[in-house]
């Protein structure tokens, strides 16, 4: 299965929740890496990886990076970049999935949050604009239909290696088990 990272683009003070949560959800739904790019948020960083650290998997976290030489070194990887945009092709009435997944190739895909630079919609950087619908909605839900149709589910059902705490599906109620470092999970 080819590598999914995000770029989240357009952090400001008013989206730390949110791009807290699109950084979960990239990691929960499958995803390996988020990279918040042109700034750095040392709570976000330290709250993505406390989650990481408790709840298992890898999942990388990178800041400060900016985004023209991000999309620059992952095209040079031969990578796919896909930007999320309710102007994109639709995911359910068009074959632009399809065309992602026949290539193959790993994917950057890119979220924003404010207007995005004219820039992202062009071929010199996003190799397919892809819309979840094509109405306004959260960066953060058009990530997690991408993330659940780009792996078929799949990752709803993954194991998390190394977790010290793990969720016990229940019809009602809730079950949790929080592991010591001295226990082991497995």
């Amino acid at each position: 299965m080819p590598e999914v990272i995000v770029l989240r683009w357009g952090h400001r003070l008013r989206d730390k929740r949110l791009t807290t949560h699109v950084a979960l959800t990239a990691r929960a739904l499958g995803a390996s890496k988020l990279i918040l790019a042109d700034v750095r948020d040392e709570k976000i960083k330290e709250k993505i990886e406390s989650v990481t650290k408790n709840w298992g998997g890898r999942f990388l976290f990178e800041m400060g990076v900016p985004w023209k030489q991000a999309v620059r070194e992952w095209k040079k990887k031969k990578g796919l970049v896909v930007h999320l945009t309710a102007y994109g092709e639709n995911i359910q009435t068009s074959d632009a999935l399809q065309r992602i997944k026949a290539t193959g190739k790993d994917v950057l895909v890119i979220v924003g949050s404010q207007k995005v630079p004219s820039e992202f919609f062009s071929k010199k950087v996003s190799d397919f604009n892809v819309a979840v619908g094509n109405q306004p909605h959260s960066e953060c839900s058009s990530l997690a239909v991408f993330l659940d149709r780009f792996f078929e589910g799949e990752e709803l059902s993954k194991e998390f290696e190394s977790s010290k705490m793990r969720i016990f599906p229940q019809r009602h109620g809730k079950k949790m088990v929080k592991f010591d470092d001295s226990e082991p999970f497995w």
